[in-house]
């Protein structure tokens, strides 16, 4: 028997490793089984609104799809890209061409007004405004009378 010396400073076995890069939990990593980045996202809530926000460089605001059904916020984004290479008598050289997408949806809480909802993509970043109804808000402090 021989011992055999690893240079991989990782100490888990690469099953190990993959199964916990896998996206077997529902969006807990950013990376899925199949190796697509699935962008990070920031969730804010402040006293009128609660505020996402989508890292997606590179992508257009035309690529996004948002749907709202019964109380659920679906992102998703579709990108198709082919870059093809000939010769002088229009044979293939080279061609190349990628596909990518995701879809990350979400639960809103029934304090937000789906009816005013908005969205902008603005330097790389999808942000989605989820305004709260009158009655979710939060109200400023005031005395009340003893009579």
């Amino acid at each position: 028997m021989s011992l055999i010396k690893r240079n991989d400073t990782n100490w888990l076995p690469s099953v190990f490793d993959d199964m916990f890069r896998t996206d077997w939990l529902g969006g807990t990593t950013n990376v899925n089984s199949i190796g697509t980045s699935i962008p990070a996202v920031n969730i804010r809530e402040d006293d009128d609104s609660f505020n996402v926000q989508v890292a997606a460089p590179g992508k257009s605001k035309e690529d996004f799809n948002i749907e709202l059904d019964n109380d659920v916020l679906t992102i998703s984004a579709e990108e198709k890209k082919e870059n093809e290479t000939t010769d002088k008598n229009g044979r293939f050289t080279r061609k190349e061409f990628s596909y990518s997408n995701f879809k990350r949806a979400f639960s809103l809480p029934e304090s937000v007004d789906s009816s005013k909802i908005s969205a902008s993509y603005n330097n790389g970043v999808l942000e989605i405004a989820l305004p709260k109804k009158e009655e979710a808000k939060v109200q400023a402090k005031r005395m009340i009378d003893i009579s």
